[in-house]
């Protein structure tokens, strides 16, 4: 019965989609299908952006989220670095949205904002100790009303610093972890739940309806309750195909979610992999020019995946890590190439589906990984 209940309530997310799609707010990225539709996603901390860099984002990209560390060492901030970028890139092309990077459950360092931050609003565990990311990076306490004042607060002052266009939250599955109810108890773990929707929907009544509140994310199956959390716009499928997500049903059901989240008004970012990332160590001493080479031989998989699952708003994004030498800042002749409007939904046979676009045939197989895209002329 459960599995028919959710094949049922799949269907009817595919059947309202495009109703969903029309009533849209709009704050979701523009469905312009003639490229493959680009979220850039990185941060430049070794120094300022060039413009030889300013004008890559501004040609490629239809939406921009600067990290954490972003501009620091050349302006003293990540907020100030980000304001910065923003206001080169809008000079070129002002369609182009620029998102500061905020992360929800991580307080990472290089803000100036945290002179202000308190310590009562660190969390702690049953025992008081404070609890810690992997990084040994303190995590904040959403549950704390004066803390969800402040965080959004942050991002609204952003908001009037430079011309920026909205947020990327960081981290939101985290709060679901089970190790995270072993360390704090389980009804303060649901409170820390509670308190992040809490601080979204508080964000995004303070900085307006225009501003992207774009969150990471989902992953399979898990985490999609968010989708239906006040003041979120979109999701970000950070791990598709990727980090313990590579199961043909796993690529399956984040394809699947794209559908859902179009159902709620909401877009999605996938962001695709070319088979190892920045944490790879033996495969980071190679040449950064060998790196790219294998990242552009193995950009097939991710993009037909992500075309066959795309709905208007949607976007690509594509690296081996987070920051302007992995990969971010470089072309790939496939996302160069005339794309078209899609001609009609995906066909799915099994595990394989195949879609036309107006300048693309598209085929893949999750269950062997593998791609095809006849680019027309």
């Amino acid at each position: 019965m459960k599995s028919t209940l959710t094949l049922l309530t799949f269907l009817a997310a595919l059947l309202l989609a495009p109703l969903a799609v029309m009533y849209a707010a709009d704050v979701s990225p523009p469905a312009n299908w003639d490229r493959v539709p680009l979220n850039i996603h990185f941060g430049k901390r070794s120094g300022d952006m060039t413009d030889a860099e300013i004008d890559f984002l501004a040609k490629h990209s239809v939406l921009v989220a600067l990290e954490k560390g972003h501009g620091a060492s050349a302006h003293g901030s990540t907020e100030a670095g980000v304001a910065d970028t923003a206001r080169r890139i809008k000079q070129r092309n002002p369609s182009v949205k620029v998102l500061f990077y905020f992360n929800a459950f991580i307080n990472w360092g290089g803000y100036d904002a945290y002179k202000t931050y308190r310590p009562e609003w660190t969390l702690r565990t049953t025992g008081g100790e404070i609890v810690k990311h992997a990084s040994g990076t303190p995590r904040p306490d959403p549950s704390n009303a004066a803390f969800r004042e402040w965080w959004s607060d942050v991002i609204a002052n952003e908001m009037k610093r430079g011309p920026i266009d909205g947020v990327f939250v960081d981290a939101l599955p985290q709060a679901f972890a089970p190790t995270l109810t072993q360390a704090v108890g389980s009804e303060k773990a649901e409170a820390v739940i509670a308190g992040l929707r809490e601080m979204l929907a508080l964000t995004k009544r303070k900085i307006g309806a225009d501003k992207i509140v774009l969150a990471n994310g989902t992953r399979a199956n898990d985490y999609r309750e968010i989708l239906d959390w006040e003041g979120l716009d979109g999701v970000m499928i950070e791990h598709f195909a990727a980090f313990g997500s590579n199961k043909a049903a796993d690529i399956q059901a984040d394809i699947e979610t794209v559908a859902l989240a179009a159902a709620k008004g909401k877009f999605v970012v996938i962001k695709g992999w070319p088979g190892f990332n920045w944490m790879d160590h033996e495969m980071m001493k190679r040449p950064g020019a060998e790196l790219l080479k294998l990242a552009r031989e193995q950009i097939t998989f991710p993009l037909a995946c992500f075309l066959v699952a795309a709905r208007p708003g949607s976007l690509f994004c594509y690296s081996w890590g987070y920051t302007d030498i992995h990969g971010t800042l470089e072309s790939y002749p496939e996302l160069e190439r005339p794309l078209g409007a899609p001609l009609g939904e995906a066909k799915q046979t099994g595990l394989s589906y195949q879609r036309e676009f107006a300048h693309a045939s598209v085929f893949v197989n999750l269950e062997t990984k593998t791609a095809r895209i006849d680019w027309k002329p």
